[in-house]
Order: C-alpha cells, then sequence, then structure tokens
C-alpha cells in the first residue's frame, strides 16, 4: 500500500511540474491579461500542490517555477524588469519556493483544526497568493531602489514604492481572490479520488 501511495504522490507531483512548465511557456496560460493588470496563475498550481500532496511538494514545485522564472530572466526575460530583478533567486526563487511551505502547511493545520477542509483551502489559497506577492515586491522594495528599477515602472525612485503599493492593491488582490475561488474547486475533488484510491 505504502508503495502505491508514493507511486501516486510522485504521478501527481510529475503531473504539476509539467502544468508549471506549460503555464510558464504558453502565452495567457501562466498569466492572464485582464485590461492593465496581468494575472499570474501559477502561484494557484503550486498551493493545489502543497494541498494534495503536501508541503514539500508544494516548495519543490514552487522551486522549479522559481527556478524557471530565474533562468528566464537571463535568456528571455518576461518584461523589462526581469533582467534587473529576477537574476536574484532571494526575488525570483525562494518566494516560490515559500508558497507551498506557508499554504500546505496552513492548510494542514487549519482542516485538522477547524474540519472544514473547503475553507481551510480557501484560506490557504489566500496565504500562498500573499506569499508570493508579499516576498516578490518586498524584496523589490528592499534590494532594488534603484533607478533602473524605478525606470522599469515608469517612475522615479521616490514613486517607486507608492507603485509596489499599488501593484499589491491591485494585481496583488486580483490573484489572491482567483486563488481563493480555484484552489478548493480543484483541490478538494482532487483530494477526494486520492482518498477513495487509497
Amino acid at each position: 500500500m505504502k508503495r502505491r501511495q508514493q507511486i501516486q504522490r510522485s504521478t501527481i507531483r510529475s503531473i504539476l511540474i509539467a502544468i508549471i512548465i506549460l503555464q510558464d511557456f504558453v502565452p495567457f496560460f501562466g498569466n492572464i491579461p485582464v485590461g492593465p493588470l496581468s494575472i499570474t496563475t501559477m502561484h494557484v498550481t503550486v498551493i493545489i500542490a502543497a494541498i494534495v500532496v503536501g508541503p514539500v511538494d508544494g516548495a519543490i514545485i514552487g522551486g522549479v517555477w522559481g527556478i524557471l522564472t530565474w533562468v528566464r530572466a537571463f535568456v528571455a526575460p518576461s518584461s523589462p524588469l526581469a533582467p534587473l530583478v529576477m537574476v536574484n533567486p532571494l526575488v525570483s526563487v525562494v518566494p516560490r519556493i515559500m508558497i507551498g511551505l506557508v499554504a500546505g502547511y496552513l492548510y494542514r493545520w487549519l482542516a485538522r483544526l477547524s474540519r472544514q477542509p473547503r475553507l481551510a483551502m480557501v484560506v490557504a489559497g489566500i496565504a500562498g497568493s500573499l506569499t508570493n506577492t508579499g516576498l516578490v515586491l518586498g524584496a523589490i522594495a528592499l534590494f532594488y531602489r534603484t533607478p533602473a528599477v524605478a525606470r522599469a515602472y515608469g517612475v522615479d525612485v521616490s514613486h517607486l514604492l507608492p507603485v509596489l503599493e499599488t501593484i499589491m492593491a491591485t494585481n496583488g488582490v486580483a490573484e489572491l481572490v482567483f486563488a481563493a475561488i480555484v484552489v478548493p474547486l480543484v483541490a478538494y475533488p482532487v483530494l477526494e479520488v486520492r482518498r477513495r484510491l487509497g
């Protein structure tokens, strides 16, 4: 039985890694443009992984996304900002790993405490989304208050913090709502199937 569970877990992890790679390379799959915003969907895959196969696997899948982001910053930047900030693993990799750890452990704790898995998934989705947005923008504010980064946002250095706060309040909130809705819709049925399969 244990061997079967390990194979099942490994299969799910591999599928989710493949989805992350697809989301990174296929336009409009990993990032959805909505008016002036670009909503990232990749964090949702990491959160679902953290809930379905556990925090460590969530962190691994988040790490894959982070490494893809980091490599892309050198070879095929997704924006003018990427080669300035995403070349730093503290901005591109660490926040993605932390999504899996925060969402996964929070889900486990809340599901045990409340016995309401769907509610725990909603909260884990929100927390995972906030972890990603907060750590990325926080790292930019901490390490990259430079004229070059400010210019990439179209402002001078003195206006960089208000711009980052605006991104948190627009993109960040949109991504948070997306995660809160999609995570339980996907994760709950997948967990139910896993339980039935033993």
